[in-house]
């Protein structure tokens, strides 16, 4: 029974991914997912892996990796019996350290609505394209608003419930980065994996990472190695003190296993600092939720707060009490 148990736990992973996670958005991965459910072979690689190192978008973007290709079931069996120690090897090496610039639209009005400028720190921030809220274009349902890059994507985002749209991009005085593995903009092997982290059947995806790449790149923004925890304090003190500094992250603590979640909830509220957390639903304990669309982010201030539910690629904001 106990060489059954992790088993059972990877199928039920996978179909919970198809069903809450790419059923609407990615039918290739919905019926991926579902085929790895069930199957036999590529059950017992994932549990030759370790146990964090399972998650389907990891797996299926070290195969996309290897292949140049979204897998399907049959291309992920044959690298597995070719190539197994390689796709080992990338699963081991990399993370899920998906960089979707969309985000940055349900981010810009609880940020425009703060004492300006801002100082904005992001916890587990990748290759640091959402850092950049300043210089991208907005669209919320016709409602839009021009950022510091004539030359940045538009993004486009669905305002619901009570959204207090701002005018203008905020004014951002600071900026900086925070992760355990940063990924750098200017690397054509970073920028290679930031891709293969993306879903097949939505390309506008692609095209909006691509255009975000290409606005970091003419001015990448500072990432810096580091802890969460034992790093933040350091980082948090080069912000200028005349601006507003916000520290935020969005899917980060999901990676987080609970205890180390408290710690860094402890070490933000020690900091003077906003602090805004993107993630989903339960991620942070003891919130009072409302009724809320299943697969969304909540939103949530200092860590108490719920201000909005947000879609994870930044299609919908719901606003749910104003002005953050």
């Amino acid at each position: 029974m106990t060489g059954q148990a992790p088993d059972l736990n990877i199928a039920n992973t996978y179909r919970a991914f198809a069903r809450l996670e790419a059923r609407g958005r990615s039918p290739q991965y919905e019926a991926l997912a579902l085929a790895v459910a069930e199957d036999q072979m590529v059950r017992e690689f994932l549990r030759s892996l370790p146990s964090g190192k399972r998650q389907p978008n990891l797996v299926f973007a070290a195969a996309r990796y290897l292949l140049g290709a979204a897998p399907d079931i049959g291309s992920l069996r044959m690298l597995i019996v070719d190539r197994q120690h390689e796709l080992a090897a990338v699963v081991q090496a990399r993370r899920t350290q998906t960089n979707e610039p969309a985000r940055c639209a349900t981010l810009l009005p609880a940020l425009a609505s703060l004492p300006q400028p801002l100082a904005l720190l992001e916890v587990g921030a990748s290759a640091g394209l959402t850092l950049l809220a300043d210089r991208f274009r907005y669209d919320y349902a016709g409602h839009r608003i021009t950022g510091t890059d004539p030359a940045a994507p538009v993004l486009a985002c669905q305002p619901r419930g009570s959204v207090p749209l701002p005018e203008q991009v905020p004014v951002v005085a600071w900026r900086a980065g925070l992760d355990i593995n940063p990924l750098d903009v200017t690397n054509d092997d970073d920028v290679r994996w930031l891709q293969c982290l993306l879903w097949p059947g939505e390309g506008r995806r692609a095209e909006c990472l691509a255009a975000a790449i290409a606005v970091a790149r003419r001015d990448p923004p500072p990432v810096h190695r580091g802890d969460l925890i034992s790093g933040l304090p350091a980082l948090a003190a080069q912000a200028p003190a005349a601006a507003t500094l916000v520290i935020y992250h969005s899917a980060v603590l999901a990676y987080v296993d609970p205890p180390r979640r408290r710690q860094f909830a402890d070490t933000v509220r020690g900091l003077d600092a906003v602090w805004l957390s993107n993630e989903g639903t339960g991620v942070l304990p003891h919130i009072a939720m409302p009724p809320h669309d299943r697969g969304s982010f909540v939103l949530v201030r200092d860590g108490t707060t719920p201000v909005a539910f947000t879609d994870p690629h930044g299609t919908w904001l719901h606003g749910l009490h104003g002005p953050a």
